[in-house]
């Protein structure tokens, strides 16, 4: 039946409450005249036509006012003063049109009821109407409860009503003065009450329309519905809402700190803007997960040049559309030169250091997936190692005061070509560091996984959960720190001009996250359970891949235990050892005569020797490696 009225065209819904109206208004006129005369049979006494003339008079004005282009569904408190107004004028006009025409009297005490049943008959049929297809759509589309009964949630009801895709069916809110009420037809419910309305309403989905409480407020709810296996969406705060209105394209996923139950810490904006506002700055790798929100938080932080250094084209094009779009709505007066090309090139990256006058490099550009790096060893060391010495010398050349290098805990005791290149490339920066003929300041800043990023397993998780499952977790007992893109951005720009030359800066990535504990975790707040023997008629079920090549159960983000705090909270400062520049030149030399050779060995033996804790759990798989064939005779 829904879907019937709902196929009906626009005109053929006006049509029907034009008619609707044309009945209406000569039966208030009938009427008003039988209850003033105290006899039914008085209106018999006029012409039948004169009882058609209010229509006459009233539909162009019922027209002109918009009476007829507003969604019956979605009546309001202006379309009932609308509807006040527009009968009133027409009242008048009648009255004014039937002693003009000279036609037979009407006591003047049945106008005044004709207009007091005019308006009721007006306006109660179209809220009935109202009534009778809200009760029609209950039926239909997925049931919500809506968490805040505030003005955000009672917006997000309507917009709500407006998809027909939802249908929210109560309120629930922490006011204890709210509890019991009726809002719009829903009631309030206590949060109490949570778990047992989502059985008693058949409620599929919960949405959190609180965008004035507290990030830790939203967070201590998101934890309560986790095992109700309803799914949660979630309004943004006010600062993001355009206008300050809900609409249901406003609403969105549980955001991926909300998932791990963190707080981020408020940046120190002095730290923040220290290298940036006013100056030169690029980002290389900067269409990546992290360079493109270094490029953002830069961006807002005002630097009068920002360069883009890209190898990826399209990552690049979509970094710089981004920007131009933000610069030009905050109306910043910021040049963004969108630059292509290879961290590798050091020709290229001292011409446009030298162009520009770059005073600041944040350098992003790495090779970052495990498994990849590892099957192809050769390319990972030359850009990653390679490519930031080449980034690091055309600073030095281009007399760049400050170079703040992203690196990563898996470069800590790796078991995996990608943690030691990385930690090769650290090791580069500390040399350039500890010459005194450098005046340019490097900074290593290290932390763990950033949740969102490409490859991360966040995005992946929902992906499989969209599918059905099942949801592939590599080890039951893997463990990674975790920091969602935005504030390990802020953190590594602040680390970068905490001061020093050559430091290693960690991040305090929280607590380590159990990634079994973080897909059920996802699987629950989707509206699913989890399949497994306690639970054998659940939802999704969670697989076991097994380690990749190089993976580990556990990250470390400190070599040694020499480690003193800084003036920020969350980030460290390490001391570890290094290499003299001249005897990292030699190293430098020899791995890349290695990498020319394709001598593998030799590339392993020389990560074995310089990366502290380099420990392999498996032999080399790179594409191009052609392990030595052994003799029978020797097998034996």
């Amino acid at each position: 039946m829904v879907k019937k009225v709902s196929s009906w065209s626009r005109a053929t819904k006006r049509s029907l409450i034009i008619a609707a109206d044309c009945l209406l208004l000569p039966f208030s006129l009938w009427a008003a005249i039988g209850l003033r005369l105290n006899s039914w049979q008085a209106g018999n006494a006029y012409n039948w036509w004169i009882f058609f003339l209010p229509s006459i008079i009233a539909i162009p004005i019922f027209v002109r006012m918009g009476l007829y282009r507003a969604v019956i569904r979605f009546l309001g408190d202006k379309a009932a003063l609308t509807i006040l107004l527009a009968v009133t004028i027409s009242v008048l006009l009648f009255a004014g049109a039937y002693d003009f025409l000279g036609l037979p009297n009407i006591p003047r005490g049945a106008l005044a009821i004709y207009w007091v049943l005019a308006v009721f008959n007006i306006g109660v049929s179209r809220f009935l109407a109202r009534i009778v297809l809200r009760q029609l759509e209950s039926s239909a589309g997925r049931r919500v409860a809506i968490y805040g009964a505030g003005s955000a949630g009672r917006q997000l009801a309507i917009a709500l009503r407006i998809s027909r895709e939802y249908m929210p069916v109560a309120f629930v809110d922490d006011d204890a003065g709210q509890r019991g009420l009726s809002i719009d037809g829903l009631t309030v419910y206590s949060s109490d009450q949570l778990e047992s309305l989502i059985r008693k309403l058949d409620i599929h989905e919960i949405l959190l329309a609180i965008p004035s409480a507290p990030r830790n407020r939203r967070i201590e709810i998101i934890n309560q519905l986790v095992p109700m296996h309803v799914r949660v969406q979630v309004v943004p705060g006010f600062a993001d809402l355009l206008g300050g209105e809900v609409k249901m394209s406003d609403v969105r996923e549980v955001e991926i700190d909300e998932l791990l139950g963190r707080d981020a810490v408020p940046p120190d904006e002095r730290l923040l803007s220290a290298n940036i506002r006013g100056r030169a700055v690029m980002v290389t790798g900067a269409g990546g997960s992290i360079g493109s929100e270094l490029c953002r938080q830069i961006l807002a932080n005002k630097p009068s040049i920002l360069v883009l250094y890209e190898q990826s084209e399209f990552a690049l094009y979509k970094i710089e559309h981004e920007l131009r779009l933000v610069a030009q709505n905050q109306k910043f007066e910021i040049d963004i030169l969108p630059v292509l090309g290879s961290v590798q090139n050091m020709g290229r990256l001292d011409g446009v250091m030298s162009r520009y006058a770059i005073q600041t490099v944040y350098h992003a550009a790495a090779y970052k997936h495990v498994p990849l790096v590892e099957c192809n060893m050769i390319e990972g060391i030359q850009n990653n190692t390679f490519g930031t010495r080449a980034a690091a010398l055309a600073a030095i050349a281009a007399g760049v005061e400050t170079f703040v290098l992203i690196s990563t805990d898996k470069a800590v005791r790796p078991t995996n070509v990608m943690g030691a290149s990385k930690r090769m490339a650290e090791l580069v920066l500390q040399a350039f560091a500890s010459d005194p003929a450098v005046a340019t300041r490097f900074s290593i800043v290290r932390f763990g996984n950033v949740l969102g990023s490409s490859g991360s397993v966040v995005p992946l998780f929902r992906q499989q959960i969209a599918r059905g499952g099942p949801v592939t977790v590599t080890h039951p007992e893997i463990i990674r720190y975790f920091m969602t893109i935005p504030e390990a951005s802020q953190l590594v720009i602040q680390a970068g001009a905490l001061g020093g030359n050559g430091e290693v800066f960690v991040l305090d990535m929280g607590e380590p996250v159990k990634i079994l504990d973080l897909a059920r975790r996802m699987i629950n707040l989707s509206g699913y359970s989890v399949k497994d023997s306690n639970n054998p008629h659940g939802d999704i079920e969670i697989g076991f891949s097994g380690l990749r090549p190089g993976e580990k159960l556990y990250e470390e983000l400190l070599i040694g235990g020499d480690v003193t705090g800084t003036s920020h909270p969350r980030i460290m400062k390490a001391h570890e050892s290094h290499l003299a520049r001249v005897h990292m030149e030699e190293l430098v030399e020899t791995l890349a005569a290695a990498c020319s050779d394709n001598n593998l060995e030799r590339i392993r033996g020389i990560l074995f020797e310089y990366v502290a804790g380099y420990k392999p759990e498996r032999g080399i798989v790179d594409h191009l490696h052609e392990p030595k064939l052994v003799p029978p005779a020797q097998a034996e």
